[in-house]
């Protein structure tokens, strides 16, 4: 969307490890619905809302049918709750496989899914 905007990445950045490193919403998730929200804008009418609602009910679907779930702790398969919010436990988790394994090709499928959704719309 050729957004050149720091606000973008200040307000996405609670999302890494779904939700504050708790495991919840897959970051990438929230991103593309985030995404799907800047391109569309909320809707001045019931039908319209509807119509954007679709749209992220949508991805949701695609991204589940690829990925098997939304929830970073089971794509992950690690329990981040249990991760001590420190230096250290933060550390184990990026020096783990998963980024590369598991986060990466998640952001990719999420931009993918909703590049063609927004195509679709559009």
């Amino acid at each position: 969307m050729e957004l050149e905007n720091d606000a973008i990445l200040r307000i996405a950045s609670g999302f890494a490890g779904g939700i504050g490193i708790t495991g919840a919403v897959c970051g990438a998730v929230a991103g593309a619905v985030m995404a799907i929200g800047l391109k569309l804008g909320r809707g001045d009418t019931i039908e319209e809302k509807l119509n954007r609602w679709a749209v992220s009910r949508e991805f949701r679907r695609r991204f589940e049918a690829e990925m098997k779930t939304i929830s970073c702790s089971e794509l992950t398969g690690m329990d981040l709750t249990e991760v001590v919010l420190t230096t250290e436990g933060i550390g184990q988790i990026m020096s783990s496989d998963k980024l590369q394994t598991v986060c990466l090709p998640a952001v990719g499928t999420a931009y993918k899914l909703v590049v063609d959704l927004l195509n679709e719309t559009s």
